[in-house]
C-alpha cells in the first residue's frame, strides 16, 4: 500500500509541473470546443466503467471524474493563463489522484486500509501544500520584481541627477558663450530641459 501512495504522490508531482509548460492561450471557440470534447470524453469513460463491478467500477468512476476535472482545469489554464489557474490545475490533479488512491484502498481491510487512506490523504495534503507554496512564492516574486524595478529606476535617476550636478558645476567655471554651450551640452546629455 505504501508503494501506491508513493507512486500516486510521484504522479501528482510530475503532473503538476506540466501545467505551467502546457499553458497556451486559446480563442473562445477553441475553449468551447475543448469543453465539449472533455464532456464527451467523460461520458465515454463513464460508459466504459458501467461494464465493471464493485470496487473496480468505483475506481474507474473516480478516475473518469478526476480526469474530467483535471482536463477542465487545464483547459481553463490554457484559455486564461495565470498563476491562479496553474494553481487550480495542481489542486485538481491532487484531488483526482487522491480520489483514485482512496478508492483503491477499499480493496484492503483493517489496518492496511486505514494506513492506505492516511497515505492517500498525506499525498493529497503534500500536493496541495506544494501548490499553495508555489502560488504564494510566484506572487511574492512578482511583487518583489516590481519593487526592484522601481528601486533600479530611482537609482538611475539619482545617478543621472548627481552626474548632471557635476557637469553644471564644471560649466560654472566657464563664462559667456562657452558656459552657455557647456550647459546646453550637459542638459542634452542628461535629458534636462
Amino acid at each position: 500500500m505504501k508503494s501506491i501512495a508513493i507512486s500516486t504522490l510521484a504522479a501528482a508531482v510530475s503532473l503538476s509541473f506540466g501545467a505551467v509548460s502546457a499553458a497556451e492561450i486559446m480563442s473562445k471557440p477553441q475553449y468551447q470546443s475543448g469543453k465539449k470534447s472533455i464532456e464527451a470524453d467523460y461520458k465515454n469513460a463513464k460508459a466504459s466503467c458501467k461494464s465493471l463491478a464493485g470496487n473496480a467500477k468505483d475506481i474507474c468512476m473516480a478516475d473518469a471524474k478526476g480526469h474530467e476535472k483535471v482536463s477542465l482545469a487545464e483547459l481553463e489554464a490554457s484559455y486564461a493563463p495565470s498563476h491562479k489557474t496553474d494553481y487550480d490545475v495542481r489542486i485538481a490533479k491532487a484531488n483526482a489522484t487522491y480520489a483514485v488512491a482512496n478508492e483503491k484502498c477499499d480493496d484492503a481491510s483493517g489496518n492496511v486500509k486505514d494506513v492506505c487512506r492516511k497515505e492517500a490523504q498525506a499525498a493529497r495534503t503534500t500536493a496541495r501544500a506544494d501548490a499553495e507554496t508555489s502560488l504564494k512564492t510566484t506572487d511574492a516574486r512578482g511583487k518583489a520584481e516590481k519593487k526592484v524595478a522601481v528601486a533600479r529606476k530611482d537609482a538611475v535617476e539619482d545617478k543621472m541627477d548627481a552626474e548632471y550636478a557635476v557637469a553644471k558645476e564644471k560649466c560654472d567655471a566657464l563664462a559667456g558663450t562657452a558656459k552657455d554651450q557647456c550647459m546646453s551640452g550637459a542638459k542634452a546629455r542628461f535629458g534636462k530641459s
